[in-house]
């Protein structure tokens, strides 16, 4: 299958590029990205060809791989399901409900294969983890903890626009509910606060009356950095494990199945765009907490 990659920074190279051009069932059609010189770079160090427009790159291609901010993702996310182009996307799916929406809508229209990558969820020891506590059940309660420190000196994300701006949420809120929500559920109920250094704070409802709490920080000091997720139910504590191997190697995982939806004809994934919406609509709900200084109910 022939994929377009959107995007030129240290993420699309090292991970989607990386991972795409190591794909036995993939070839890379080209590159696009808003800079056309490192567009241009990053297309020679792979040996396709660079490409100045977005349509034009989606022509040349069967899917799209876009690792570029939210708010752009989701324009190019669309107007590649709009073209029958299949969909390997980078979380978040967008930056508003709106823009998701349009996004599910025309992949639903459309009927192309979609796969938000959600790192951990294609790392075997995660996924499963999660298969085997979604299958218990019983959980009452998870905590969640993602202390980045990515302004620091040498970080190939220090210098990311979108996410000095959105922060933690928008960020890595998204790896927190991928990993809750397949054990808990929906999220129906959001209460946020923030903290020092870039710190948030959420208290989840979940259908079915489980509730969970997530800490997020991109700013935490280097030595406070910290990963950690806990669940606690009738059958004990458990942990999740960490995660082995690469990101590029989990975003082969997410290559493999999103080849497998085309192949099937299944439009089922557990993390398509779909999903990608329900996460995104929980951040939406966060933000408006945060703002408000009170809980907010998501719509059934």
């Amino acid at each position: 299958m022939r994929f377009g990659l959107f995007g030129t920074g240290h993420w699309a190279a090292e991970t989607h590029g990386a991972a795409l051009d190591a794909h036995p069932a993939a070839t890379l059609a080209g590159v696009w990205g808003r800079d056309p010189g490192r567009a241009t770079a990053l297309a020679q160090r792979y040996g396709v060809p660079a490409y100045d427009d977005v349509d034009a790159l989606i022509e040349a291609c069967d899917a799209v791989a876009v690792a570029l901010p939210p708010d752009v993702q989701a324009g190019i996310a669309t107007r590649a399901a709009s073209a029958g182009r299949h969909l390997l996307l980078d979380k978040p799916l967008a930056l508003t409900v709106a823009d998701a929406d349009r996004v599910v809508a025309e992949a639903g229209r459309a009927g192309v294969a979609s796969v938000v990558f959600f790192t951990a969820r294609y790392q075997p020891d995660v996924a499963g983890f999660l298969a085997s506590a979604a299958a218990a059940g019983g959980w009452h309660t998870a905590h969640a903890v993602r202390f980045g420190s990515i302004f620091q000196p040498g970080s190939p994300y220090g210098g990311s626009l979108w996410r000095r701006r959105h922060g933690a949420l928008w960020d890595i809120g998204p790896h927190a509910l991928s990993i809750l929500l397949p054990v808990l559920g929906r999220v129906n109920r959001v209460a946020a606060s923030d903290g020092p250094r870039g710190l948030v704070h959420l208290l989840l409802g979940h259908d079915g009356g489980a509730t969970s709490t997530v800490s997020l920080t991109l700013d935490a000091p280097p030595a406070a950095a910290a990963h950690e997720f806990v669940f606690y139910g009738d059958n004990g504590v458990e942990a999740v494990p960490p995660g082995a191997g690469s990101a590029a190697e989990a975003f082969g995982v997410a290559i493999d199945q999103l080849l497998a939806e085309v192949a099937s004809g299944t439009r089922d994934h557990h993390c398509d765009v779909r999903f990608g919406r329900e996460v995104v609509a929980v951040l939406a709900a966060a933000e408006t907490a945060r703002a408000e200084a009170r809980t907010v109910d998501l719509p059934a």
